[in-house]
């Protein structure tokens, strides 16, 4: 019941749901009541969010902090064991799954989402230049009857993997049943820790509090530096909002951690 409560919190505190509750409150107010001020403040408060959140400068102030907590995994290590032919520092590169929905109809690549798959090509790129190591591929069932570790090993294997080299962790539903169910895979030793740059903090605070050793390999940023100023630079955008919408479930997701004192 509190995984299911969760959820449901999350989602109705997402920009969309919030800026549609206050638009269609406001619109409730003018047209049924006589409190047209009140409705007046609450349609403005929705209409100056959607527009501020659709910005690139202002979902970029929210998002930054979460993506820049962690430096991108630095692969000269790897490669240079592979040049003197010794093992990779790290045993395993864990790669934990964003989301999933099993459809046979379509390819295995359409089946999960863009964060898992970003997430396991990054995983699969560290994974090759890490000699001996195994991939440990995270996410069980939750609303799909399928664990996406399964969906995830299929396009492992589809773009080269060793089933050999592949470890599933199916009994998950959420970050912190990953970080325990992993940490009885890697005990003490050191490993990858591959997941979307923003989800990053939360991952690493929710495994280092059970005493593991995660080497932060941050993928899927959404922020980027321009070079140079472009006509979306100063037009809103839905993908803008996404990021909105990325940041506010991470600082809900790190608030909610705390509150459970998971962290």
């Amino acid at each position: 019941m509190i995984f299911i409560f969760k959820k449901i919190v999350a989602s109705l505190f997402a920009p969309i749901p919030l800026i549609l509750f206050l638009s269609c409150t406001g619109l409730y107010f003018l047209w049924f009541t006589r409190k047209e001020k009140t409705g007046k403040i609450c349609v403005s408060i929705g209409v100056l969010a959607l527009a501020l959140l659709s910005y690139d400068p202002i979902s970029n102030a929210l998002l930054k902090p979460l993506e820049n907590r962690y430096p991108s995994y630095r692969m000269q290590t790897s490669k240079e064991n592979i040049s003197a032919g010794r093992k990779s520092q790290s045993e395993f590169v864990v790669i934990l799954g964003g989301g999933h929905v099993s459809d046979p109809k379509l390819p295995v690549t359409s089946q999960i989402n863009s964060s898992s798959l970003v997430r396991l090509v990054e995983g699969i790129r560290i994974y090759r230049n890490s000699p001996g190591s195994k991939l440990i591929l995270s996410g069980g069932r939750v609303f799909d009857p399928i664990p996406e570790s399964q969906i995830l090993a299929e396009v492992a294997k589809d773009l080269g993997v060793d089933q050999n080299d592949i470890i599933l962790e199916s009994g998950s539903k959420d970050t912190k049943d990953e970080a325990k169910i992993i940490s009885s895979m890697v005990g003490g030793t050191q490993f990858v820790l591959v997941t979307s740059a923003c989800h990053m903090p939360r991952a690493m605070a929710l495994f280092k509090r059970l005493g593991m050793n995660p080497v932060p390999a941050p993928t899927r940023h959404f922020v980027r530096e321009k070079q140079a100023l472009s006509p979306s630079s100063f037009i809103p955008r839905a993908q803008a909002l996404r990021k909105a919408e990325a940041a506010l479930h991470e600082y809900l997701g790190l608030l909610w951690a705390k509150i459970r004192r998971q962290i």
